[in-house]
Order: structure tokens, then sequence, then C-alpha cells
């Protein structure tokens, strides 16, 4: 469980006034002193992230944010930070003192119901401030109320009980039940053919994540992977009696792995089994259409749910904005957002491009594609993009009949003509 990758986790995030004790109750919550606490005012100046397994529940992440309500000029910078946990946070939890309700507290449910994310309002301290039994009333109307002390280190377990069970009570069904990834694609007793080519920026030694998770998910639902590099695929296709039920690849590999398969044999992308499984896969099929438009000038706009060290080919800064400039023969401009920065201003771009966003739990990612689409701006992935460009997104995407139906639906510009790719 401590392994678990934040992605996959529920992710909690902790609201409140400066010095109302989200630390101090973070602390208690884990049983260990992992968030700094003190009596000064804004001891907390950065979102402080603590994943660990809170039982029954599972693997959670804790976001420890600054507080909303300081007016400093540095103080405002925090609070960008702490806004930012509203995109990923599955819960909101505010904690507040005694019955000091006001404005900041008003503004972090407005901001949650905008999200349509669930409310927990935790009443700290009532071991010096206690409440009436008419304002936790009051409260129930729009969240989950508990009460507790960080100090109290005799009923520590009741709250520590109190806490889990509203977790419970509000944890979202796509957590509970998440999209599915693969398990759903292969019959019990099933094949998979995964295509994985050696990636670099892979840790030495490892698969990347999305590649992990497919194996797992599919061995989850007892079906079995057979896992080769692009130049093995047709020789292991020959040594199996039957078809696979399904063959996968990296997305760099997909127009040899098109050229490979059997007609008979559905295959996919790994990005493409993120997108469905951490976005909206339909809606960010369609978006790849918008790759017809471009023309001299528009902005472009990469997105990376991951900060890494690129390297001199890199797929997302280098690969994919020389494939598109190729396909459209326009004179594109890219600009590259990672980990968790992303445009506040998303109007000035004419297509988000966005990566199999595998560092980003579900909400989060749902939130950007929400911001695009509020913004007018079309929204795909990486593994759709490049199997548009490269002509066999019809072919990958043949799994997911819907998101087949919004690709077609789409106006399509004239055919491009056909030219060989520099990959």
């Amino acid at each position: 469980m401590q392994t678990t990758p934040k992605s996959l986790r529920l992710q909690l995030g902790l609201f409140g006034r400066t010095n109302v004790g989200k630390s101090s109750f973070l602390n208690m919550i884990a049983g260990q002193d992992i968030a700094i606490t003190s009596a000064v005012a804004g001891t907390t100046t950065d979102v402080v992230e603590k994943p660990m397994e809170l039982l029954p529940i599972g693997p959670v992440v804790f976001l420890d944010t600054a507080g909303l309500d300081d007016e400093t000029k540095l103080g405002r910078e925090r609070i960008k930070k702490t806004e930012k946990v509203f995109d990923r946070a599955d819960i909101v939890v505010i904690l507040i003192s005694g019955e000091n309700w006001g404005k900041t507290e008003d503004e972090i449910v407005a901001k949650a119901q905008n999200y349509n994310t669930p409310i927990l309002v935790v009443i700290n301290k009532i071991d010096i401030s206690p409440v009436s039994a008419e304002f936790v009333r009051n409260l129930e109307q729009n969240a989950t109320v508990i009460s507790a002390s960080s100090i109290d280190h005799e009923n520590r377990e009741n709250y520590v009980n109190s806490f889990k069970s509203a977790i419970i009570k509000n944890c979202p069904e796509d957590f509970i039940k998440p999209p599915p990834l693969v398990g759903d694609l292969l019959p019990a007793g099933g094949l998979a053919m995964l295509i994985v080519p050696i990636d670099l920026q892979a840790p030495k030694g490892r698969l990347i994540l999305p590649q992990v998770q497919t194996i797992r998910d599919a061995l989850d639902n007892d079906a079995s992977c057979w896992v080769v590099k692009e130049r093995e695929y047709i020789d292991a296709l020959n040594k199996l009696k039957d078809a696979p039920n399904l063959a996968i690849c990296d997305s760099q590999v997909v127009l040899k792995m098109v050229a490979d398969t059997p007609e008979n044999v559905p295959c996919t992308t790994f990005s493409i089994l993120m997108s469905r499984l951490k976005g909206d896969l339909p809606l960010m099929a369609k978006g790849a259409q918008a790759i017809d438009s471009l023309k001299d000038g528009d902005k472009v706009l990469i997105a990376e749910s991951c900060s890494h060290h690129a390297d001199a080919d890199d797929i997302g800064r280098v690969k994919i904005p020389r494939w598109i400039r190729q396909y459209t023969g326009a004179d594109l401009t890219f600009e590259v957002f990672a980990g968790r920065d992303y445009p506040e201003n998303l109007s000035e771009y004419k297509l988000v491009l966005h990566c199999g966003s595998c560092m980003h739990n579900r909400r989060e990612m749902l939130s950007r594609i929400q911001k695009a689409q509020e913004a007018g701006v079309p929204i795909t992935n990486y593994g759709i993009a490049i199997s548009k460009v490269q002509g066999v997104l019809e072919r990958v995407l043949t799994p997911f009949p819907a998101a087949l139906q919004a690709y077609n639906n789409e106006t399509k510009t004239e055919d491009k003509p056909s030219f060989s790719f520099n990959l």
C-alpha cells in the first residue's frame, strides 16, 4: 500500500483558516508528526502531501494546505497553490475551530460545490471551543460533520474512526468502482499482447506505470499478458495457436503494430487506455479532429502530468510537435506546462495535447478537461494525436465504439497528403 502511486490514492484536501489546526489534525490521524505545527499562524507555507494507508479505505493521500485567510503578499501566493488542490481533491475536508464560520469557509464550500466535490467539516479543538447542537445542524445541511480534538489522546481512536466513517460515506463512486482500464476488453482466460519498446526515460529495470497497470488489470480479470518488444511482435504472433484477444502498444510504435496486427485482432495503445481510465475518451477522440484545422501561427499546449528530464528526442516536447508540423504543414507554436502547472487562460490555444495523465488522479484530469471545454478549446491526448497524424486512429479506436463514433461524427477536412514520418 505504501508504494501505491499518488494518482491511484483517494485524495483528501485539508482546507481552513491559518492556525485552525489542519496540520495538528493530520498528525493526529496519522499517529505521527508528519507536518510541522506551531502556534504561529501560517506555519504551513506550501501544500504538504502525506500518503498513508487508512484502513478499511485503503491508500489515501492527505493534501495539507496553507490557510486561505492570509492577506499578506506571500500569503496570496500560498493561496494560489492551495486553490489548485480543488482540482484534484476527491473529498474537501474543512477544519474550523469552535463556531468560527464565515466568508472563508463559505468560499471553500462554494468552490467544492462548483467541482461537485463531497464536503466533510471537522470541528476541531472541541476541548477548548465547544459548539452548540444548532450550529452543527446548520452545517449538516451541506456537509458531513464530525468533531475532534487533536490533543485529546485518550479519545484519538474515536476521532479517527469517526473520520474514517465520514470518508467512507462521502467516497466518490468512481474511486470505489473506477472505470476499467483493460479488464472489460478481455474475456476470462483471454490473452493480451503488449508491445513495449524500451523507454529510455523509464527508471532502469522497470516498465512505465501505464504498462504495469495494464498487466495488473488484466491479471485481476483472469486474463494473461504476453509482453514483447516491437521487433519480436510478429514472431510472437506466429507462435500462438489462437489469435490474441487484444494487442496494445506504446504510441511511438503504433504504426508498426497496426501494420503487423491481423485485421481480426482488436488493437489500441496504452495512452488511449489511460484516456478512458482518467478522462473522457469520446470527448478526447473528438478533440483530435482539431489537428486538421491548425494553421500558421496557432498555439498548441503540451500538458504533462509529470516533471521529467527531457531527452533530445522527448515524446511530448520533440516528437509530437515534429509529427504535427509534418502533418499540418503549418508553422505552429508549442508551449509546455509540466507537473501541476496548467495555464489559467486556455483561450489563447487552439488545442490542448495532454499526456496519458498517469501521475494525476481522475478528478484532476477531468478538471483539466472541463477547463478546456469552458474555454472552448479542443483537448486530446498524446496517444490519440499520434495515431491521428499517422493515419491509424480509427483502427486503434475500434475497441471503443462510442469514441470511434465521436471521432467520425466530427466534420472532417479534406484528406492530408501521405508522407513518411520521421520517427
